[in-house]
């Protein structure tokens, strides 16, 4: 598998977990966006809930480990 197709593959793995944390987090606060899950900590509902937290966790790996990826194969983020 080529770097792109690892790359798009990688990303779209994200953005479908992304979609899933903003889904629990609207289970949990219902009036809450996408923006507002960049400081999720502005809402102690959201601060204190281990399933948000845990969806969380897991976008943040992804994250990681695109990154990782990333610096090995010496490409730009963007």
């Amino acid at each position: 598998m080529e770097w792109s197709e690892t790359k798009s593959l990688i990303e779209e793995i994200l953005q479908q977990q992304e979609k899933k944390v903003l889904a629990c987090g609207k289970r949990i606060v219902p009036q809450i966006t996408a923006d507002d899950l960049l400081q999720p900590n502005d809402f102690l509902e959201l601060e204190n809930h281990p399933h948000f937290r845990y969806e969380e966790g897991v976008v943040e790996g992804i994250r990681t480990v695109l990154t990782a990826l990333q610096v090995a194969n010496h490409v730009p983020k963007n």
